[in-house]
């Protein structure tokens, strides 16, 4: 059962995961995390992404079957990052838009371009520090850490997804979302606000999982 003593056993982790640029970190119990199936929903329904990256559904595990993943673990160390990604209120309004929209205005595009670039660039850095906080759990005799990260999949420019083979599988992360984590409820769970819609510079979120 979780314990106040297993939390601070884990807190190396924590302090590593702040050190390499995490701005909150917090060590929960593994049941803190809120799954649900309508999240998956979401996701088919509502993610310009479904369906191209083998991190995202329908190639995911479902809500149940990480559900029952999660039961397998007795904690999990819960992150946010702040984006270096920049957006005032015209641009935000745009976001979803194509670069090459003939609506958009040649400045408007370009910081549309900046944006987009920025949020990648910060996801590649969440997912090398997902990677490494993996690698230290696992140095400490807990082989069986696994981490995930909010979003979309952005290793390659596209996905293996015709023969299934991931081409990247040491790097490559389940996104949360797609496995069904609600990660707006999990953060409040671990008492780490999170501001939604975001103002100025978008938040990402990752976990990772310990035994």
């Amino acid at each position: 059962m979780p314990s106040q003593s297993g939390i601070e056993k884990f807190a190396f982790l924590k302090k590593l995961a702040l050190d390499m640029g995490a701005a909150v970190a917090q060590i929960i119990p593994a049941d803190k995390i809120v799954i649900e199936d309508r999240i998956v929903l979401k996701c088919k329904l509502g993610c310009s992404n479904y369906g191209k990256t083998l991190m995202c559904p329908p190639y995911t595990p479902s809500a149940e079957e990480f559900r029952k993943i999660a039961r397998e673990y007795s904690y999990a160390l819960f992150m946010k990052f702040k984006s270096k990604a920049e957006a005032d209120a015209e641009t935000t309004k745009c976001l979803s838009k194509s670069e090459t929209d003939p609506t958009l205005t040649p400045a408007l595009r370009k910081k549309i371009h900046n944006f987009w670039a920025a949020w990648r660039e910060d996801k590649q850095i969440m997912l090398s520090v997902v990677i490494d906080l993996e690698k230290a759990a696992m140095n400490k005799g807990y082989p069986l850490a696994i981490g995930l990260v909010s979003g979309t999949c952005y290793l390659c420019e596209k996905c293996n997804i015709e023969e299934k083979v991931c081409a990247h599988p040491t790097q490559a992360r389940y996104s949360e979302d797609a496995v069904g984590v609600n990660v707006k409820a999990t953060a409040k769970n671990a008492g780490i606000s999170v501001i939604f819609p975001f103002e100025k510079n978008p938040e990402s979120f990752a976990l990772v999982l310990i035994d």
